[in-house]
């Protein structure tokens, strides 16, 4: 479990391969996030083969969280499995998906 300050007000989020510890590292995000949201937030899911419900849950408050302060959210390295979960739940269009942490940095420096 890593979170990393990036330059530029970027938060690396490296999450952790299986449960509990993946729900245990949004709740800190999401604590971050609600106490400082000056950052856009990067997940990186290269750990991580399957997401739950709450994960996903999580995911979408942080989302709201961030765009509140006018801030963004890039999912990275996202396996095909958890992919196929954000399609089945019609989630694909609230999210950027990016392949990897390099790219997910340049996308939040060129959405500024």
């Amino acid at each position: 479990m890593k979170i990393k300050n990036l330059p530029e007000n970027v938060l690396l989020v490296e999450l952790p391969a299986r449960e509990p510890h993946i729900a245990e590292q949004f709740k800190t995000v999401n604590e971050i996030v609600s106490n400082n949201n000056n950052s856009d937030v990067i997940i990186d899911f290269s750990n991580v083969e399957i997401i739950n419900s709450s994960n996903i849950s999580n995911l979408l408050i942080l989302r709201q969280l961030l765009q509140k302060s006018g801030h963004k959210l890039i999912l990275c390295d996202v396996s095909v499995l958890t992919k196929c979960i954000f399609v089945v739940a019609g989630l694909t269009d609230i999210f950027t998906f990016v392949d990897n942490p390099c790219s997910a940095f340049e996308t939040v420096k060129n959405n500024r």
